[in-house]
């Protein structure tokens, strides 16, 4: 009996430690690959770097949330409601705003009525008044030639 050649079914496989999760090395080299490209592109300044890093990483967010099942229509939705009690809101607004108007205009309709009415009063006396006193000292003066 010979040993059986190496690789058969009988033999266990050859390692020489424990399996090596080669995941982290990756994540690694993609890290390390972005900064290159921010810093390349940022012409070797750290910060503005950093900061467009988080402009782009601020707008990838943003365009993530608007892309969720759903999102798109919900707040679509919820602007139009907004819209339109907004819209309700101004409509009421203008609505007592041009009542409170007309209370007004027909406030001030009834108050010229009323002051006319005074003044044409008042002056309709004065002119009474200043006929009849006319018409006495035009009968005075008269009886002093002789008439009436």
């Amino acid at each position: 009996m010979s040993a059986p050649p190496p690789g058969s079914a009988g033999t266990p496989p050859r390692t020489t430690g424990p399996l090596k999760n080669r995941l982290p090395v990756y994540i690694g080299t993609a890290v390390a690959a972005i900064a290159a490209y921010y810093f390349y592109n940022a012409g070797g300044d750290p910060t503005v770097a950093r900061k467009e890093m988080k402009h782009d990483a601020s707008r990838a967010s943003a365009s993530i949330r608007d892309e969720l099942p759903g999102r798109g229509k919900e707040t679509k939705a919820g602007a139009e409601e907004a819209m339109a009690r907004a819209g309700s809101n101004i409509d009421s607004t203008v609505r007592d705003g041009k009542s409170r108007i007309a209370e007004g205009q027909h406030k001030l309709e009834e108050t010229k009525d009323k002051t006319g009415k005074a003044i044409m009063g008042k002056i309709d006396e004065a002119d009474l008044k200043v006929e009849n006193e006319a018409s006495k000292a035009k009968s005075g003066i008269s009886s002093w030639f002789g008439g009436k």
